[in-house]
């Protein structure tokens, strides 16, 4: 079983360039199956369509969200495809098995009001808050992933043309751009707080830790969350949920869905056309609220006369 999960994963690896999180999901996944298929007594080269049901049946009963299951699912079928492309089993035993539907959950997003309390609650000019407060404004107006994030560079940056080269999945290259509070927040940064925290001259990352090394995505998700509460808002604020926010406010401004596309760095406009439901969503929310107001206020003028 060892052998041919390791064998999978370096193809991954090699062959799809997946990030180093993608590989874990993946290798959770099917680590997952494995213990199940050895629970019911069967190897895992000898598994058929009614061994993966009764899993699907246990996740269900594990309350594990859709989006997880077919996950999974997605997992399992792509290793016994690759298993039958090697040579290691002669026939998919899970070849024609469809996935359960996805139900598509909206993605939530903050206010612009929420966005600027967020933003002011970094205060001082030490280093440390220079930073943060640079990742906070590059989240939210470039509307970059996490990873993104961490892994710039210095030289990736370019203040004068207020953009940033980033590196997005599947080591795809984009040109993110940002706006001025963001660039002059960056600017900032750079002069003031980045000389501070470098260690060595050498060293290329653009956002510092304490250390002098590269920031990690944990140290990030901690800052985004402490702001969050500071600002008097729920813990359950991610970084992912600054991303969300930014591609919301601009559909909701009137930008191109192909420009947002662009900016997000989606693969498909599908992917960027949820954020079109989230705004219809908002607006029938807020036409729904306006409307009773509306017809409480005219009950309420009968009733009187």
């Amino acid at each position: 079983m060892e052998e041919l999960l390791q064998a999978y994963l370096r193809f991954l690896r090699a062959e799809r360039n997946l990030s180093p999180y993608t590989l874990r999901n993946y290798e959770n996944d099917l680590r997952s199956f494995f213990c199940y298929a050895q629970e019911a007594g069967r190897d895992i080269r000898d598994v058929d369509r009614y061994l993966l049901r009764g899993y699907l049946a246990v996740l269900r009963e594990r309350r594990l969200a859709p989006g997880s299951i077919v996950r999974r699912v997605s997992s399992i079928r792509s290793f016994y495809r690759f298993l039958v492309l090697q040579g290691r089993i002669e026939h998919d035993p899970l070849a024609g098995v469809r996935a359960p539907k996805k139900g598509r959950r909206l993605p939530s997003f903050l206010s612009p009001k929420q966005v600027l309390a967020i933003l002011g609650s970094v205060e001082g000019d030490s280093p440390k808050a220079l930073r943060d407060r640079a990742i906070l404004e590059l989240l939210y107006a470039a509307g970059l992933r996490l990873s993104e994030l961490v892994a710039l560079d210095a030289s990736d940056v370019d203040i004068g043309e207020r953009q940033a080269r980033v590196l997005g999945k599947g080591n795809k290259e984009r040109i993110a751009v940002m706006g001025r509070a963001a660039a002059d927040a960056l600017r900032r940064y750079l002069r003031d707080g980045r000389p501070a925290l470098v260690r060595r001259p050498q060293e290329r990352a653009l956002f510092l830790n304490n250390q002098g090394g590269r920031l990690s995505a944990r140290a990030v998700q901690i800052m985004v969350r402490r702001c969050a509460l500071k600002a008097g808002l729920d813990e359950r604020v991610f970084p992912h949920l600054l991303r969300h926010t930014f591609a919301t406010h601009m559909l909701d401004g009137g930008a191109d869905l192909r420009v947002v596309q662009e900016l997000l760095g989606h693969e498909s406009v599908g992917s960027t056309q949820i954020y079109t439901h989230v705004s219809e969503a908002e607006k029938r929310r807020v036409y729904d609220a306006a409307f009773y107001n509306v017809w409480r206020s005219r009950r309420k003028r009968s009733e009187d006369e």
